[in-house]
Formats: C-alpha cells, sequence, structure tokens
C-alpha cells in the first residue's frame, strides 16, 4: 500500500586492527540501492535516476562530505 524505504550502515572490517575498516551506508528505496556512501571511494554513488542526482548534490557539499569520510573513525 505504499512505498518501502530503508536505510542500514555498517563498519566492514577483516582484521583486529582495524585498518581496513570500511564505513558503507545505504539509501533503498523499494528494495533497491538508492543511493550509498562508501568510505573507501570517499563520495556519494547513485544507482538511480534520484540517486545520480542527490549524489551530486551531497558530494558537491565539501564540509558534509568530510564529515561522511571521517565517519569511519568513530
Amino acid at each position: 500500500n505504499g512505498y518501502y524505504y530503508s536505510t542500514w550502515d555498517k563498519c566492514i572490517y577483516s582484521s583486529r586492527d582495524f585498518s581496513d575498516m570500511v564505513y558503507v551506508l545505504n539509501y533503498n528505496f523499494n528494495k533497491d540501492v538508492d543511493i550509498q556512501f562508501n568510505s573507501t571511494v570517499g563520495y556519494w554513488v547513485g544507482y538511480t535516476e534520484h540517486g545520480v542526482y542527490n549524489a551530486e548534490l551531497w558530494n558537491n557539499d565539501t564540509i558534509d562530505l568530510q564529515q561522511w569520510r571521517a565517519q569511519v573513525e568513530t
């Protein structure tokens, strides 16, 4: 009876020293990834037309983008 919207974020690591840790944040719409931030890539990637539009806007906000890149440290 509507739309399915969800988000998830996680830190992925494979060693105990956490030097290779990756922070991933997904915004999903109707169970498909709409837009994703990956700390290894360092910027937002859009997978739908709406996601690409938002990724361009969010990647141009350098202060906010710096905060997302630092999120892996927390």
